[in-house]
């Protein structure tokens, strides 16, 4: 997902007639990171708790109601058994979510046609969808399926933290909390800023922004092939 959007950026693929099909994605990804956190919380590890306790004390930054928000979230007082049940509902209702956004994301792909290096849309001498991109994007599907495997099956413990095998313990306090990989720069940010609303505006903003990239960009070149 993260290639797939630099890749966007790179070569202009927010740049009209295409910003419904940028912000359907940008949308899946949002949906995707709020999946894998409560997917994250679900074993109940000693990282675990207090990431889940670190990361939805962030709402409490909202003004007038992030108190009882939060409270609201955790079903009680502190991250409990009502917390684990909310975010086990919502971690097997979300996946359904994210199909049916992958579907109108393919919908508006088949609207307005792939991008290319060029960034431009061809009229003339176009590759047909098949053989041609069902084939590159089966093989493409072989291969990561294949990585995914091998560290499934064979280093299963390699991206995950060995504080996990610990039984979540309310009452010791890791000596530090660390997110999973792919969450590592959205939580960079938020640490940076000293201000917890600060850090809360900042991490957040650095996901809507990319909502906004395809009505602000006054780049008159449509790819970045041709930018040094």
């Amino acid at each position: 997902v993260y290639i797939h959007i630099f890749r966007g950026l790179y070569y202009g693929s927010y740049i009209t007639p295409k910003e419904a099909l940028w912000c359907s994605g940008v949308i899946i990804f949002i949906l995707m990171m709020a999946t894998a956190f409560m997917g994250y919380v679900l074993p109940w590890g000693q990282m675990i708790f207090w990431g889940a306790t670190v990361i939805t004390n962030l709402f409490s930054a909202i003004p007038l109601i992030g108190k009882k928000f939060v409270d609201w979230l955790w079903g009680g007082f502190p991250v409990d058994n009502p917390t684990l049940n909310r975010f086990f509902s919502l971690h097997f209702t979300f996946p359904f979510v994210i199909v049916g956004a992958v579907l109108i994301h393919l919908i508006l792909l088949h609207e307005v046609g792939s991008n290319n290096p060029l960034g431009i849309t061809l009229k003339t001498e176009n590759i047909p969808f098949y053989p041609y991109f069902y084939t590159k994007n089966l093989f493409g599907l072989i291969v990561l399926f294949l990585i995914f495997f091998i560290f499934i099956f064979y280093y299963p413990n390699t991206l995950g933290h060995p504080n996990n095998y610990i039984e979540a313990n309310p009452m010791k306090t890791p000596l530090h909390i660390v997110p999973d990989w792919y969450f590592l720069p959205f939580y960079a940010i938020l640490k940076s800023i000293p201000n917890k609303i600060g850090g809360v505006i900042a991490m957040f903003g650095s996901l809507i922004i990319l909502l906004t990239i395809p009505f602000t960009n006054s780049s008159e070149i449509r790819s970045t092939t041709f930018q040094p």
